[in-house]
């Protein structure tokens, strides 16, 4: 997990120990990152980090040039994947009166629906009672594999026929569990191409019903720039206010993750890496760079 993105910064550091010239390796640094999966702007404000925090600095001694080397990516890194404001889900949770609703967004194929059901398990294990709304309507198959998943972890779904309006499952779904004083409302939403007008509609539609607590996007951390695409579309046309990566088990290049929460200023809050139901982890910031800067 990261290999690509530890070798990027690794090629980095040599280069410069060797080389005693940043301009040079700062050329390669950007071009390896845009490689991996690292979005040009936020490549762009990684280089002109280090090159200003090397302004009048000598590099010369091989020991002294290391450690500056490592403190100013970290430091860097640090800062891209630190939100704006930081999330503290359960315990808005706990003091949320009514119902919690969270709504989730992402296209086809990113594993949305599956994280929705991790995610309803892991606040099940905290002590939340959950439902969730199938409100992707769109496709047959999205209500099946909703009920499926959820049905797998105790999760009841609220749904309606296909085709149906996927805001009035949203209503139905909320209004069930004030009933029942149910603590959290999961809703699914379809999940066609972020350039589908009638999508941004739906789900603007969606969430003026649902008045939603939160807003996560849930993001392929395989899919490079294209989930950084999809992210900034919902950011513009829905609003998002924290992010889930999935398959970071896979052989992500790691570049995903400083992209979108540079692009969003929003958290990451979990990390999909599994299959099963409590393969979804916090999202660790010191973790993931001491993870990526290691070998350096």
């Amino acid at each position: 997990m990261l290999e690509k993105l530890k070798n990027v910064f690794s090629t980095f550091v040599k280069k410069t120990l060797t080389e005693k010239k940043l301009d040079a390796a700062i050329n390669d640094l950007r071009i390896l990152l845009i490689s991996n999966d690292v979005a040009i702007d936020t490549a762009d404000e990684i280089c002109s980090k280090i090159i200003e925090s090397f302004k009048g600095e000598q590099l010369s001694r091989f020991s002294s040039t290391r450690k500056m080397l490592f403190e100013t990516l970290k430091e860097i890194i640090t800062e891209i994947l630190t939100p704006e404001k930081k999330i503290d889900l359960l315990a808005e949770i706990k003091k949320k009166s009514q119902p919690y609703v969270i709504v989730f967004l992402g296209v086809n194929g990113t594993g949305k629906t599956t994280t929705m059901a991790k995610v309803a398990h892991f606040l099940k294990k905290k002590g939340f009672s959950v439902v969730a709304a199938a409100a992707d309507t769109f496709r047959a198959a999205a209500i099946e594999q909703l009920s499926y998943h959820m049905e797998n972890v105790g999760i009841r779904v609220i749904k309606h026929e296909y085709k149906s309006d996927p805001a009035s499952v949203v209503y139905d779904t909320i209004e069930h569990a004030k009933a029942k004083k149910i603590d959290v409302v999961l809703v699914d939403t379809a999940g066609r191409q972020v350039t589908d007008k009638n999508l941004m509609i739906e789900i603007q539609k969606i969430c003026r019903v649902a008045q939603p607590d939160l807003v996560i996007f849930v993001g392929d951390s395989l899919a490079g720039n294209d989930a950084l695409f999809q992210a900034k579309e919902f950011k513009k046309h829905v609003g998002i206010d924290a992010n889930i990566l999935t398959k970071l088990d896979a052989d992500a290049k790691g570049g995903a993750a400083l992209s979108i929460s540079y692009e969003t200023k929003k958290p990451i809050l979990w990390c999909g890496v599994g299959q099963k139901y409590d393969d979804l982890e916090l999202f660790d910031i010191d973790l993931f760079v001491s993870n990526i800067l290691e070998i350096i």
